[in-house]
């Protein structure tokens, strides 16, 4: 194992002009934010998805050997009518850079935000000299340029020999990464380590275990009936929905850190008509990977029991998409190398456990270990209030360009576990 004590002996000695060049950058980074947070990514919007990618691949050609553009297959959802919809996406890029060098780092951010296209938040407005407020400001356009920057740097050093990269830009992260996660997981088994660009926690700190996420839709179907000339030959699929929901709420806390929340229900047309359709949708965070089936086996035979009252028909849609991210010994190296970094720069980080959960999840379950709060620090994400500190622009993007002179010159700060292919 290589040791990581000492670092600001171990880095080379013309490392504070490059970061000196990043600190220039500001004001260029500060009006390529505005630019890009004004262009709406829904994840259900491609076209403002493809922009975005569009954009960035001017940015990444320049300085990559080869660039991607790949179309996905579209993404299959149950709809509040009970049948299953095809949704489109947008694409993802996929850029590479010395494929046969020494180490392989694995760069990823999403284009897609979660404000719908017809969302009233679509203008950037300067708080302050140090804040902005904007859609996707945080998460994650911010984090996407700090990315940029960083790489941008590494190029323009006489270390970067040693080092190939790869950057994934996809673009359905929001909603779990349902097409683009099995390009994740084929890259991460030809990289030794993955960075991604989600914004900092709150206070600025790193998350570092994260809870896996299943996202799951039911379908409960009844009888129609008229509710006041013959209301008994009905099967009310709201009543049904209703004992079923309160049934999954008991799953919570069934096992440590389970939790369960029904966020979406939708049924009924009158309230002179019993209801025969009703699809709600709920997610379920777990800490241990084995209680994903688990989870499961106790949500079936739910369903097989309400199945077998009379007039109603209940199915399942949906699966476990992230596995719990666990910090072993090779994630503890990685983020203790990070820390000593962000202390070299003046700036010190700790890492919490989050509920929360990323991409970073699906890189970590295919056996990469990985930093996934590298992007910028803001508050309020997922809200109109979302904020990025603009300052953070630069100093996140010294801090990964830190990391990666300090991987080029010194290796890595974990023996290599297995060989893994290149190319």
């Amino acid at each position: 194992m290589n040791a990581v004590h000492n670092i600001m002996q171990d880095m080379p000695a013309d490392t504070s002009k490059y970061l000196t060049q990043i600190s220039a950058q500001q004001l260029l980074r500060e009006r390529e934010l505005i630019h890009l947070v004004e262009i709406n990514s829904s994840s259900l919007n491609p076209q403002g998805i493809n922009a975005v990618g569009e954009w960035f691949e001017h940015k990444f050609s320049a300085i990559s050997q080869t660039s991607e553009r790949i179309h996905l297959p579209t993404w299959q959802r149950m709809g509040f009518d009970g049948d299953i919809q095809q949704q489109p996406l947008g694409d993802l890029w996929r850029f590479k850079q010395r494929p046969q060098a020494k180490y392989q780092i694995l760069l990823t951010g999403h284009l897609d935000t979660v404000f719908p296209i017809d969302s009233t938040f679509k203008k950037a407005v300067q708080l302050d000299q140090m804040r902005l407020n904007a859609p996707g400001a945080a998460d994650m356009k911010g984090g996407l340029l700090v990315m940029l920057a960083a790489l941008e740097c590494l190029e323009n050093t006489p270390y970067a020999h040693q080092l190939g990269w790869t950057v994934i830009l996809n673009p359905d992260e929001e909603v779990g990464s349902p097409q683009s996660a099995n390009y994740l997981e084929h890259e991460a088994k030809q990289h030794d380590i993955g960075l991604i660009y989600e914004p900092a926690l709150p206070d600025g700190n790193l998350a570092g275990e994260r809870k896996g996420s299943g996202n799951f839709s039911c379908t409960v179907r009844g009888r129609a009936a008229h509710a006041g000339r013959e209301p008994e030959k009905g099967r009310n699929a709201i009543n049904k929905a209703a004992e079923l929901i309160l049934e999954l709420a008991q799953l919570n806390s069934a096992r440590r850190g389970l939790t369960l929340n029904t966020g979406m229900i939708q049924s009924g047309e009158t309230t002179n008509k019993v209801p025969d359709l009703a699809v709600f949708k709920f997610n379920i965070r777990i800490e241990q990977p084995n209680d994903a089936s688990w989870c499961k086996q106790q949500i079936v035979q739910l369903i097989n029991k309400h199945n077998q009252t009379e007039g109603y028909n209940i199915s399942l849609h949906g699966e476990f998409g992230r596995m719990p991210k666990v910090m072993d010994s090779s994630h503890h190296a990685l983020y203790t190398l990070l820390q000593q970094c962000s202390q070299k720069l003046g700036t010190p980080l700790n890492w919490q456990a989050t509920g929360g959960c990323c991409d970073g999840n699906n890189l970590s379950a295919a056996g990469l270990p990985n930093i996934d709060t590298l992007g910028v620090r803001g508050n309020f994400i997922h809200s109109h209030n979302e904020i990025i500190e603009l300052p953070s622009l630069t100093d996140r993007a010294q801090l990964s360009t830190l990391l990666l002179l300090y991987i080029a010159t010194n290796g890595l700060p974990f023996s290599h576990q297995h060989s893994k292919p290149r190319g």
